[in-house]
């Protein structure tokens, strides 16, 4: 009887801690301009939602339906912290142009725990302008580029320059070592060997994840359009025995056009999340001191208001716009946190799908996106590769 007894008490202390924990943030809700939304369960609040949404086709339906009940920005409880979300770019435009006054970068524990105190993810104020200025100079400077439109040349030709009739190659494991070996090039001047290997076992241990590049079957259109400019550029390289520079790669329109909808679609940064230092009210909204605020870029991204059929590949959308980052397009982010890397980036997409596409066909077996933590491909991107004869 005494352990039924305790039993009771048990529910009974659950269910009124339960009803304190609603009534608690039903008064949050009702401080002026505080968004509307839901708080969740105790200790987990939505995290789980979040968490499975990013295991399904439509990774940003978590968002999308908080957004249809309570409106572009909402409140919610995701891993541990109470968080104030926005979907809306003015909104997060005002975030990445506050960093270091109003705002502080803010990550889950996991993510601190391992980049550290010392991440440029994490410090602030005239260090962090300091240290972002010195990387985006040394990665635009002449030099560098010349010499990492090289190194990035050599590792493309190392890896698919092997490649036999009918190989299985996973697509995702190539392009995610020869990003690894460049940076590690670049930044170390570790060149292949022992070391590098040891660096990308570790490095692989650290983190997962890679942008998918969206390949598809020859004989579609898109196929054929990547093959009328970059076919043409490798005929006039051959024809007057230049070599390729950085300006013919990123001059390539299309390919650019690919790029940026790759990136709009299945960007592995997702949003940004950050603290505010003090109330805050932006177009009405008040974020509360202290709260955490999530500025998601993909929902932005697969917004129907911003792109006509979001959820459809179609770099024909960026045909005669300008490839710039704009309200509604934060692959990189923005503000001065601006990734300093986004030039090399494309450049090294750039790169491989021109000599991946002008060297090789191939015939993709299926395969399915998976969004969370980061985005990556379930089987990794399988293809039967044929090489081009010259």
């Amino acid at each position: 009887m005494s352990w039924v007894m305790g039993v009771w008490v048990l529910v009974g202390f659950g269910w009124c801690w339960l009803c304190w924990w609603r009534k608690k943030n039903e008064m949050n809700g009702e401080r002026s301009g505080i968004p509307n939304g839901s708080m969740g369960w105790p200790f987990i609040g939505e995290t789980l939602d979040f968490i499975a949404s990013g295991h399904t086709s439509r990774p940003v339906s978590f968002m999308d339906k908080r957004r249809s009940l309570y409106g572009k920005v909402f409140k919610s409880h995701l891993l541990g912290r109470p968080i104030i979300i926005s979907t809306d770019s003015e909104v997060n435009k005002v975030i990445l142009r506050n960093d270091g006054r109003t705002f502080i970068p803010y990550y889950p524990k996991s993510v601190t725990e391992l980049l550290g105190q010392s991440s440029i993810l994490k410090i602030n104020g005239n260090l962090q302008r300091r240290v972002h200025g010195l990387i985006g100079s040394f990665l635009k400077s002449p030099q560098l580029k010349t010499q990492i439109t090289r190194e990035i040349e050599e590792c493309v030709e190392l890896s698919i320059g092997n490649w036999k009739e009918g190989q299985l190659v996973h697509l995702q494991d190539e392009t995610k070592d020869m990003t690894f070996q460049v940076l590690v090039r670049a930044l170390m001047s570790t060149g292949p060997g022992e070391e590098m290997k040891f660096l990308q076992r570790e490095f692989q241990e650290f983190v997962e994840g890679l942008i998918c590049l969206p390949v598809k079957f020859p004989g579609t259109r898109l196929y054929k359009s990547l093959k009328d400019e970059n076919t043409r550029l490798k005929r006039e390289k051959t024809h007057s025995g230049e070599p390729y520079t950085w300006t013919d790669y990123m001059s390539l329109p299309f390919t650019q056009n690919v790029i940026n909808e790759t990136l709009r679609m299945a960007n592995i940064i997702n949003g940004v999340w950050r603290k505010a230092l003090k109330d805050v009210e932006i177009k009405g909204y008040l974020i509360p001191k202290s709260w955490c605020v999530l500025a998601s870029f993909s929902s932005i991204h697969m917004d129907e208001g911003n792109y006509e059929n979001p959820y459809q590949f179609n770099p024909w959308r960026w045909q005669g716009k300008e490839a710039s980052i704009s309200n509604n397009f934060t692959p990189f982010g923005g503000g001065q946190r601006l990734c300093p890397g986004l030039e090399l980036a494309r450049l090294e997409v750039s790169i491989f799908l021109h000599h991946f596409i002008t060297r090789h066909r191939w015939v993709a077996e299926e395969d399915s996106i998976v969004n969370f933590p980061t985005v990556k491909m379930k089987r990794r991107l399988p293809i039967r590769v044929t090489p081009i004869s010259t």
